[in-house]
């Protein structure tokens, strides 16, 4: 007694830690960060952020002293002269062939905001680029939404199914009983049994469709669902028709309009002055002494500045063309908003029909049950027969499944509607 009593001890320790006999619990939330966290585009926001990194880098480079080699070989038709003739001196000129190699170097010191309005441009283009992929990211919610209650629904279906098929059963036995009493007959026998068998076709085709359901799941969320996998029935959030739509397509709106009064501020930093030094070494022949015919190092330096006006003829025409951009976004905001007001409208309805319909469920499944049991009991004393009673029990067993259904779309469509509002 003891020894079975010590292997019953080690087989039940052995289970304890054993993790396979674990079942694991998944819930919504779960899924949808690990949706997120594996999706492949998830990857992009640190491309975009090393990319954006390199941008800023390049630009503030273009505050070092800018260096460049230069060569030239030249010769000309004709040179500089002097129209004089002195007797007894020889006037010098230039001989047509002309060399030179230069190292210049400048220096910006001012170039009217450029340099700056470019790094914005970069960091704005950036926060651009991330809301563009949050708002594909926000769409893997709606997807795991479906799969999920959609793997809800099913495993309650084969649950319901359980008890019709206990309650067949329980039929079955009862009219094989009739049988052997002599009370019954064969074809009573045989209309239960199909109504069993066509019970496993709905098992079989509900386990398909999970098996479907589980496998696109497990590939979005990265991670494998077993039939030891539980998953958490949501609890009810609560629903705000007033609060304000929350969606990263809003932030994106908003970082495009950032986006484009930056690149105004471009328009006016291109069309400033711009003030720099420069430094000029130099070889060749002639130098800074045009009317040297030798080889000769020279050095130059000073300050320069420059204006480019021609920019000034389209300033007003680039202005004109972001606000029509910005015109076009804030017109695409609009628009979503809209759509996104009538979808919560359709979606609240529902959720308002379905919590309609939970309320008199249990009263229509008491009702069916009662139904059922009077059925059960008009057949054993031969006032029914099997087809009513079949008809009774497929009854209940519908009563139960549309609550089932209910509850799940009701909890579905909670959930639809504050992912559609961005809560």
């Amino acid at each position: 007694m003891r020894t079975n009593r010590f292997f019953i001890m080690i087989i039940w320790m052995v289970s304890l830690g054993n993790p396979l006999s674990a079942q694991m619990r998944l819930t919504i939330e779960e899924c949808q960060e690990k949706a997120r966290n594996n999706y492949p585009l998830i990857r992009q926001f640190g491309l975009i952020d090393q990319s954006k990194e390199y941008n800023l880098s390049n630009l503030s480079k273009s505050y070092l002293p800018q260096v460049s080699l230069n060569g030239q070989a030249t010769y000309q038709s004709d040179v500089v002269s002097l129209p004089i003739q002195l007797p007894g001196i020889d006037v010098p000129s230039m001989d047509k062939d002309q060399y030179k190699v230069t190292i210049d170097a400048t220096q910006t010191i001012w170039d009217g905001g450029m340099i700056r309005s470019q790094k914005k441009i970069a960091t704005a283009s950036n926060e651009v680029d991330k809301q563009n992929i949050e708002v594909n990211l926000y769409a893997l919610r709606e997807r795991v939404n479906q799969l999920f209650f959609g793997i809800l629904t099913l495993d309650e279906q084969l649950n319901q199914l359980d008890i019709l098929e206990t309650d067949l059963q329980n039929s079955l036995k009862m009219t094989k009983a009739f049988l052997e009493n002599g009370t019954g007959t064969s074809s009573d026998v045989d209309a239960i049994q199909v109504e069993i068998l066509n019970t496993e076709q709905k098992r079989i085709e509900l386990n398909t469709f999970r098996k479907a359901y589980t496998e696109m799941l497990s590939a979005i969320i990265h991670e494998k669902i077993t039939e030891q996998t539980v998953l958490g029935k949501p609890v009810e959030q609560p629903v705000d028709p007033l609060a304000v739509i929350g969606r990263p397509e809003i932030g994106l709106f908003d970082s495009q309009r950032r986006l484009f009064d930056i690149q105004e501020s471009s328009i006016t930093a291109k069309n400033n002055p711009r003030f720099g030094l420069f430094v000029q070494g130099g070889y060749g022949k002639p130098g800074l002494n045009m009317l040297s015919n030798s080889f000769e190092p020279y050095a130059l330096g000073g300050i320069k500045l420059s204006w480019n006006f021609s920019n000034l003829y389209t300033k007003s025409n680039e202005k004109h063309q972001l606000d029509i951009q910005k015109n076009i976004v804030n017109i695409q905001e609009e628009t979503f908003k809209f759509n996104t007001h009538l979808q919560l409208t359709q979606v609240y309805n529902e959720i308002q029909k379905f919590r309609n319909l939970m309320k008199q469920d249990d009263e229509i499944i008491t009702l069916r049950n009662r139904v059922k049991t009077a059925a059960e009991s008009k057949y054993e004393n031969g006032v029914y027969t099997v087809n009513d009673l079949v008809r009774d029990i497929n009854a209940e067993s519908q009563s139960r499944q549309a609550k089932i259904l209910h509850e799940v779309q009701y909890l579905m469509n909670i959930y639809n509607y504050n992912n559609i509002q961005g809560n």
